[in-house]
């Protein structure tokens, strides 16, 4: 009979520790299934225990934890998360020993460690102090809610788009039917690497999307959030970088985590996947200012007249063009012709016509400044003319003016040989020609 009693007494005890907490409590159960929506999604403060019920300190702490839930209630929330049957909780958040005091504040996906004392009038104090923190930040516009990554926002800084969030939805539709290049970052919220990643990943977004006209973008997935698309890209650190292009299968990102890196790489994707820049032939001011205000250089090109090349010479020297812009497309410059004479005041402001043509200037919009191609109107001459420019060598003149000049609108090239005018016939048949004084002749 005593061997009975012992054994009730002992499975008793086993079912309270096990059931620290109770629905009849004020202290919020929360696990692997309800945290994310209770508590990341929540404009509520959370202090949330992290326990295993088996560990002594958790047991004393419970009455009092109960205790402060219930003063509380209503003002700020408590919640208790029992590790041992939601084992994922402990290192998604980096618990490493029990019990653990969380607050989630602001930013949910990066909570406080909470540093008070254990006792119910101390752990209310400490959630007063938190709460009071909270409130001056949202005074001083720092507020919000969800962390990281702006909670599945799409993050923005004037009106540009930077990192997007992608998750188990909107994934295959975002990046895997996309054209565009993708740059993901696989990360947890409690990661350290991640959290030193975070603004050099948000800074580069934001040029890389000015760069490439929004053609390389930059994702990221909470991973521990959307557990699915981590196990199917085989992600098992954080933070992991991987590189998608429509129709290949994603390769592991390899290169440096500054901006600096992640821009550079970017770009390179961005170039090797481009189509050769567009030779555009100077047909209105509107054509110049565009291309020319918009790219860092503009690579201005004056061929002979179509009468003195034909339509075969004139496409040979556009072709060598074409060749050169698709050599050096990674730097994004612009590319534009014109016909000798068509554009006198241009010709004039960038010193062309005393080499003869075909003749070629690089002009900086931004500066106004130009450099004059010197060398031969060929690959190796352009190519080593605009090899020292991307070094930044090689000498420059300021534009003529100080502006860029005054442009002709001209109808564009046919593809055609050119024509000689036509000139008048003249009728000599009603001229008498004896009465032209001789003298005259």
């Amino acid at each position: 009979m005593a061997r009975i009693l012992l054994g009730a007494v002992i499975c008793s005890l086993f079912v309270a520790a096990r059931c620290m907490y109770s629905a009849s409590d004020d202290v919020i159960t929360l696990t692997s299934a309800n945290f994310q929506r209770e508590v990341v999604q929540s404009d509520s403060l959370w202090l949330v225990e992290f326990y295993a019920p088996w560990c002594g300190h958790c047991q004393r702490l419970t009455p009092d934890w109960k205790k402060a839930a219930t003063a509380l209630k209503g003002i700020v929330k408590l919640g208790a998360v029992d590790c041992d049957q939601h084992k994922d909780m402990a290192p998604q958040f980096g618990v490493r020993g029990f019990p653990t005091i969380k607050i989630f504040g602001a930013n949910k996906n990066r909570p406080e460690d909470y540093q008070g004392g254990r006792s119910s009038d101390a752990i209310v104090e400490g959630a007063l102090n938190a709460l009071r923190s909270l409130v001056k930040d949202r005074l001083g516009g720092r507020g919000g809610g969800g962390g990281g990554y702006d909670s599945g926002k799409q993050r923005s800084a004037g009106g540009k788009k930077e990192v997007i969030e992608l998750t188990d939805d909107n994934f295959d539709r975002q990046v895997l039917s996309s054209d565009d290049v993708w740059l993901v970052e696989f990360f947890a919220p409690w990661c350290g690497h991640c959290k030193n990643l975070e603004p050099e990943w948000a800074a580069a977004a934001v040029e890389v999307a000015e760069q490439t006209k929004g053609k390389v973008k930059l994702g990221t997935v909470d991973a521990t959030v959307h557990q699915g698309l981590a196990s199917r890209y085989g992600i098992r650190g954080f933070p992991t970088i991987k590189i998608f292009q429509k129709g290949e299968e994603p390769v592991d990102y390899e290169g440096g985590r500054t901006k600096a890196d992640i821009v550079a790489r970017a770009l390179d994707l961005f170039s090797e996947n481009a189509p050769p820049p567009e030779i555009r032939e100077i047909l209105n001011e509107d054509i110049v200012k565009k291309t020319c205000e918009e790219h860092q250089l503009c690579i201005v090109a004056v061929l002979p007249h179509i009468l003195d090349t034909g339509a075969s010479g004139r496409n040979s020297y556009l072709e060598v063009m074409l060749k050169m812009a698709d050599k050096y497309k990674k730097k994004m410059w612009g590319w534009l012709w014109t016909e000798a004479g068509a554009q006198l005041d241009m010709e004039t402001s960038l010193g062309i016509g005393g080499f003869g043509y075909p003749a070629m200037a690089a002009v900086n919009a931004r500066k106004m400044k130009f450099a004059l191609l010197k060398g031969s109107f060929s690959e190796q001459g352009i190519n080593e003319f605009l090899r020292e420019l991307s070094f930044g060598r090689g000498s420059t003149s300021p534009v003529g003016g100080g502006a860029i000049p005054k442009i002709n609108t001209v109808e564009p090239w046919d593809g055609k040989d050119g024509e000689l005018p036509v000139e008048d016939d003249i009728d000599l048949s009603d001229v008498d020609l004896d009465d032209i004084d001789k003298d005259e002749l």
